[in-house]
């Protein structure tokens, strides 16, 4: 597949802002969008996700979302979770399915760590463009987060300053409602050292708790913080063509 680079303008403040295309061989084919990690840029999650894109011939869009969450991103508070960030994936699946042969009623949304963080705020945020959402190892509480994770806690401030108010908002345990609306499932390893599987046990929780017709899942793996594509894809893919159960007797 070839990659193509494209600049969308955004529709919150005018920039332009990238994204990287790979467009599918077959005409209306889904959508697979994949959503960087904390520290990096659009480029991150091209070995991942560009393998399984060619395998089932998805359109694979990479946005970039104002880039790393660092302070070494000049434009690292714009990044994060912001509006402006959010609204840049909006934008640019938008962008996609207007300009390509896309199928946007299978549009797959896909991100681990600050990218399944990312997915969980997309989920809360647009949760009925997407026919399924993965968010691996997310952040969910991010002021909670500064607490238990310090080697990170001088980045959250570096994006939300020490703003309660600003770390509510960009985090997804604040959409609790929303969240609920759309079709997701959580991954988060058992012995994570970098984001507490409690992050998503204390999420998932919540929207049971309000909201238990939900389709939101939970799979709590032995394992770290890490992510299995083939377990990441099997759950898409499972609900772009429904997989066969066999039911248990009792």
């Amino acid at each position: 597949m070839e990659q193509q680079e494209i600049y969308i303008t955004s529709s919150v403040d005018n920039t332009a802002q990238p994204s990287l295309f790979y467009k599918a061989k077959g005409k209306k084919r889904p959508l697979l969008v994949g959503l960087h990690t904390w520290s990096h840029d659009r480029f991150n999650q091209i070995g991942n996700m560009l393998p399984y894109a060619e395998k089932h011939d998805f359109n694979l869009l990479l946005p970039e979302f104002r880039g790393s969450n660092l302070p070494s991103n000049p434009n690292c508070q714009q990044a994060c979770g912001s509006l402006c960030a959010k609204q840049d994936v909006k934008d640019a699946i938008d962008y996609v399915v207007a300009e390509e042969s896309v199928d946007a009623e299978n549009i797959f949304l896909l991100g681990l760590s600050g990218g399944g963080h990312m997915a969980l705020l997309m989920a809360g945020f647009c949760p009925e463009l997407f026919k399924a959402v993965g968010a691996y190892v997310p952040i969910t509480d991010l002021k909670k987060w500064k607490t238990e994770n310090q080697n990170y806690a001088p980045y959250v401030e570096a994006c939300c300053g020490n703003s309660d108010e600003e770390l509510e908002k960009r985090s997804p345990i604040a959409y609790i409602a929303t969240i609920a609306q759309a079709n997701l499932k959580i991954f988060h390893g058992k012995f994570d050292p970098v984001v507490p599987v409690s992050q998503s046990l204390t999420l998932y929780r919540a929207i049971m708790e309000k909201h238990p017709q939900a389709r939101v899942f939970l799979d709590v793996f032995d394992g770290k913080h890490e992510i299995d594509m083939e377990a990441a894809m099997y759950w898409l893919l499972s609900q772009y063509k429904p997989v066969e159960k066999v039911a248990v007797t009792g």
